[in-house]
């Protein structure tokens, strides 16, 4: 049966900011998104740089193709845009931003064992301001998420508070130097659950990962969804045709809805443009370790 939310985990989501819904994915669903990932890793062996599809790790080689994330692959292979519209998901949405949804991007995380990168932390509201932020990002596991192998983490309430400064340098870089956080980051939880588990997170919630020390990848098929009223600010993202097309459950609106929300524009661009490792590499004080950082301590 079609998971729904209970009152609890709502509440629970409105007061911390993310939730774990365990048991949204069937064994077949989740099966056919990992056979589908298989296939794009296996093809990166042709690749030799970033491009319009992978995130290459900086240690990737033809030889032992390391991605560490898949762009947008709903514009790429079509199991991923039917599980973006799958009811399944959309409908655990809907409770959260209302009944008119709209996706606004998506990607696949990928750490694999032992080196995986981390992501610093940061807000998804610094990247994609909308009008209102009845957004968030839902993140289903297509493996088994524990405290070793990279999980999401979160820090609760932390999407009631400011949006921090994501630049460094006179430039947008993706993170925020951790030494200026009004927010105690060691409260952050950390998003784990099964295989077939879904994170919610909203988009002004201060999240990030460790790398990944385990002998286990941990793959998170990130889905960005917004309320069709919340129109982006910064980014329309291929146009209205495609804004319009991104419609997934109810309908449009071409009349935004204005909330009272604080906002920071993603501007002057990172220098290191790209995925959000890119822009990181921009940053000033980094919190997570790195897989470099690593070897040298051990070394």
């Amino acid at each position: 049966m079609p998971i729904k939310l209970t009152n609890a985990q709502v509440e629970e989501y409105n007061e911390k900011g993310y939730i774990v819904v365990e048991g949204v994915l069937s064994p077949e669903k989740l099966a056919k998104l990992r056979e589908e990932t298989d296939k794009i890793i296996a093809a990166a062996s042709s690749v030799t740089e970033n491009n319009e599809l992978y995130d290459l790790e900086d240690s990737h080689n033809a030889s032992n193709p390391r991605v560490r994330r898949i762009k947008e692959p709903y514009n790429h292979v079509r199991y991923f845009w039917d599980h973006a519209n799958d009811p399944d998901v959309t409908d655990i949405v809907a409770q959260l931003v209302g009944p008119n949804v709209r996706v606004y991007g998506g990607k696949m995380n990928m750490k694999a064992a032992g080196y995986g990168a981390p992501v610093e932390w940061h807000q998804d509201w610094a990247f994609y301001p909308h009008t209102n932020d009845d957004v968030l990002a839902t993140g289903m596991l297509l493996d088994d998420c524990d405290e070793a192998n990279g999980p999401l983490m979160a820090v609760p309430g932390s999407h009631k508070g400011p949006v921090y400064d994501h630049h460094n340098d006179g430039a947008f870089c993706g993170a925020f130097d951790p030494d200026e956080l009004k927010v105690d980051l060691s409260s952050a939880e950390k998003l784990m659950g099964p295989a077939g588990s879904m994170t919610i997170h909203h988009v002004r919630s201060v999240h990030g990962s460790a790398l990944n020390t385990s002998n286990r990848q941990r793959r998170l098929l990130l889905t960005e969804y917004a309320a069709a009223d919340a129109w982006p600010i910064a980014n329309l993202k291929g146009g209205f045709e495609a804004f319009e097309g991104r419609m997934v459950r109810g309908i449009s609106t071409s009349q935004p809805r204005m909330a009272p929300v604080p906002v920071r524009m993603p501007f002057p661009g990172a220098k290191q443009q790209g995925s959000i490792y890119e822009n990181q590499k921009g940053a000033g004080r980094r919190y997570f370790d790195t897989f470099e950082s690593n070897t040298e301590a051990t070394e």
